[in-house]
């Protein structure tokens, strides 16, 4: 399990933004500190109120804010346009980032057997996981206060 003072593991998936186009977190490491919001399931209430959140009450200024999901790169689309989402989504329907961070949660629901379990990890400039939060079930969601004072930790 990642934790917190473990090297960040570094994963590929999908960039959703305006548009679709590779990611690779390696490339984003290093400057600015690195959130990594993972969620459930897009379009799902605490899911939205989570995103919802995000977008307006936490101050992104002085940190790369990635929402993390398994949803498919489409799906993650839609659901950022019509949320009106500023920050990059990262589709994950491969697993990797769920299976790098150990964030996975069983969901047998709907026929899928594995979707993100609700997680906040913080990665400083070095690389380094300075936060790392798990939620103890699905509609539970972060301390965005906690959250804020990680990024400006890890901002230092």
């Amino acid at each position: 399990m990642t934790d917190v003072g473990d090297d960040a593991p570094t994963f590929t998936a999908s960039l959703v933004t305006d548009e679709i186009e590779p990611f690779d977190l390696s490339d984003r490491l290093g400057d600015e500190p690195v959130v990594l919001a993972f969620f459930p399931a897009a379009f799902s209430n605490t899911c939205t109120d989570e995103m919802e959140a995000l977008r307006d009450g936490f101050d992104r200024d002085d940190c790369s804010l990635f929402g993390v999901s398994t949803d498919l790169p489409h799906a993650l689309a839609v659901y950022r346009a019509q949320y009106d989402l500023p920050f990059a989504l990262v589709a994950d329907p491969a697993h990797r980032a769920i299976e790098a961070y150990d964030a996975i949660e069983s969901f047998e629901h709907y026929g899928v057997d594995t979707v993100a379990q609700r997680a906040v990890f913080v990665i400083d400039g070095d690389g380094v996981v300075t936060y790392r939060w798990l939620a103890d079930d699905a509609g539970q969601e972060p301390d965005y206060d906690a959250l804020a004072e990680a990024v400006a930790e890890a901002a230092v």
